[in-house]
C-alpha cells in the first residue's frame, strides 16, 4: 500500500515502514506522532483511489525519528572590477519522519 501526499507545497510518495525528511517543525519533538491529512491517491491491492484534490477521511500517520541538517551550500557574490567579493553558507534544517500507517 502507498500513499501520496502534500505538506510544505512537495508531494510525497510514501509507504509504510520508509523514512522522509520533511521541512524543519520546531514543535515538533522525537517520538510525537505527525498526521497529514491532505491525501491525493492511495494504492493498494484493491486499486487507486484518486481523489478531487484530497481523499475523503484518507490520513497518513508519521512518527518524528529526529532532526537533521542538509549539505553545506556556499553562496559566492562577486562583482567584477568592484573589488567585492562575498562568500556565505547555509545548512537547511528538516524533520526526519518515519511513516507508521496509512488509513483510508
Amino acid at each position: 500500500m502507498y500513499a501520496i501526499f502534500v505538506d510544505g507545497g512537495r508531494q510525497y510518495r510514501v509507504e509504510p515502514g520508509q523514512k522522509l525528511d520533511i521541512d524543519f517543525r520546531s514543535s515538533a519533538e522525537t517520538g510525537d506522532a505527525i498526521e497529514f491529512e491532505t491525501v491525493l491517491a492511495v494504492g493498494g491491492d484493491e486499486g487507486l483511489k484518486l481523489g478531487a484534490p484530497a481523499v475523503a477521511g484518507a490520513k497518513v500517520i508519521a512518527k518524528v525519528i529526529g532532526m537533521e541538517q542538509g549539505e553545506k551550500l556556499f553562496i559566492q557574490k562577486f562583482r567584477r572590477r568592484k573589488n567585492s567579493k562575498r562568500r556565505t553558507g547555509h545548512r537547511q534544517k528538516y524533520t526526519r519522519v518515519q511513516i507508521d500507517a496509512i488509513n483510508c
